[in-house]
């Protein structure tokens, strides 16, 4: 039962994100700190979220194959590399070094 609870409340979070989202007048949106805010805020969320699963395991701090197929990623994408080789590099990488360390 609990679990239909978190679903009916995560469905009305949404939908009051929605609404709310919907009820801000065009000016405040308009705003350039509400645009840099808006453009900057995927960025930092993908970027924490990234960082959560690579080097989070529970409660404890974890540096294993998937930091090196993110280290590899990074410099392809310093080397300008397209997205489809970024995440290939990402996968060899870290697939080599699993295969390495058993």
């Amino acid at each position: 039962m609990n679990i239909w609870i978190a679903i009916g409340a995560t469905a009305v979070g949404c939908y009051v994100v929605k609404l709310i989202g919907l009820l801000i007048p065009a000016g405040v949106l308009e705003r350039p700190l509400v645009q840099r805010l808006a453009a900057l805020l995927p960025v930092a969320l993908l970027a924490s979220l990234t960082a959560q699963q690579t080097f989070a395991d529970g409660h404890a701090l974890v540096v294993d194959a998937k930091a090196a197929g993110l280290a590899a990623a990074a410099v392809a994408l310093i080397l300008r590399a397209p997205f489809l080789l970024v995440v290939a590099a990402a996968v060899v990488v870290t697939a080599g070094v699993r295969a390495m360390t058993g």
